[in-house]
């Protein structure tokens, strides 16, 4: 009569063998991925700290993160070889005459900083995540606390997971398409926000609806049995709870927000624009032009001009800058994520 084995039993040789193969087949998968994001992390980090940080006093290289992008020029002058951005190029030729003839090798985007594209950035992010979150937590608490289970809920939530697989090329011809051309706003910061807020929302949507789920049923039934409306408890007994939910969302919508290029490519963003957004005769004027942004001057320099040594550190420069932007605005988030769970724990 055979005997029946425990579950508890320690299993034969070869089963551990083969388990322990498959453990380190994934440990060594998930450490392979972690080396390849360190590496191209750390490539970035080294090569772009070059060019925002310097040796001297005050060790920050305060023109790359204050000016505008400027064309570099090369010559050499006095038996010395000078290296001069745009302006600073044409004030040297209106105080030397002799120095309007000389021979210059010409390098675009290589010189000044990068300071409306981190304006412009900012204001991307904030504008559409600000817009995505106003909507995206209405239609979350709309679903989960006001909508009755039925097919056309359940369609409605299928279109939600399908938007979140649309790639962001097509929500930039979308957002073209409606926001540039048929509502007329041109290229502009509206246009932008709408087209990433757009983009954003499934992530917001899905999220904040299961932040809301999360919330205990008796929080709702307690609040209602005192004679609160279903607003008053959505309000106050239900949407205090679901924040840390709802702000991990807008984490992982910034990250997707700000990386983006395509959308903001046919919506919001120029190649070179000399006023800051706030350079307006009118106030209304602000919301309807467009901006300079990180990751499309980071494409533009480079895929767009010339590579060479000089457009290779403001390209290392921008992507660094850009990561500890992110990175900035992400923390932010988690700190006030923290703040919230702490203080509205159940």
């Amino acid at each position: 009569m055979s005997t029946v084995s425990h579950i508890f039993r320690t299993p034969p040789g070869g089963v551990r063998r083969g388990e322990r193969m498959v453990f380190w087949l994934f440990r060594g998968a998930t450490y392979f991925v972690l080396l390849c994001g360190a590496t191209v992390f750390l490539n970035i980090v080294i090569k772009g700290s070059h060019t925002v940080f310097k040796a001297e006093a005050p060790f920050i290289n305060t023109t790359f993160l204050t000016q505008a992008p400027e064309s570099l020029y090369i010559f050499e002058w006095e038996g010395k070889k000078r290296e001069m951005g745009d302006r600073e190029f044409r004030a040297f030729k209106e105080q030397n005459p002799a120095a309007a003839k000389v021979e210059t090798e010409s390098y675009v985007y290589s010189a000044g900083g990068i300071w409306p594209c981190i304006v412009g950035t900012v204001l991307l992010v904030v504008g559409s995540m600000t817009i995505a979150l106003a909507l995206g937590v209405s239609a979350a608490i709309y679903l989960n606390e006001y909508a009755r289970d039925g097919a056309f809920i359940r369609f409605v939530r299928l279109a939600i997971l399908n938007l979140a697989g649309v790639p962001s090329i097509v929500f930039g011809l979308f957002g073209f398409g409606m926001f540039v051309i048929y509502f007329g706003w041109n290229v502009s910061l509206l246009a932008g926000w709408f087209t990433l807020a757009f983009m954003v929302l499934p992530v917001v949507i899905t999220a904040s609806e299961e932040s809301l789920k999360s919330v205990p049923k008796g929080f709702r039934e307690g609040s209602l049995a005192l004679g609160a409306t279903k607003w008053q408890t959505i309000r106050k007994n239900v949407l205090p709870y679901a924040l840390p939910g709802i702000l991990t969302s807008s984490i992982l919508g910034i990250a997707r927000v700000a990386g983006e290029t395509a959308p903001i490519m046919f919506t919001a963003a120029y190649v070179v624009r000399d006023k800051l957004p706030w350079d307006v005769e009118k106030f209304g004027d602000f919301f309807f032009q467009g901006v300079m942004a990180l990751p499309y001057h980071i494409y533009v320099v480079s895929s767009k001009i010339p590579q060479n040594d000089y457009t290779e550190r403001v390209q290392y420069g921008t992507a660094f800058v850009f990561l500890l932007l992110v990175a900035l605005i992400a923390t932010a988030s988690i700190v006030l994520r923290s703040r919230l769970r702490n203080r509205y724990k159940w």
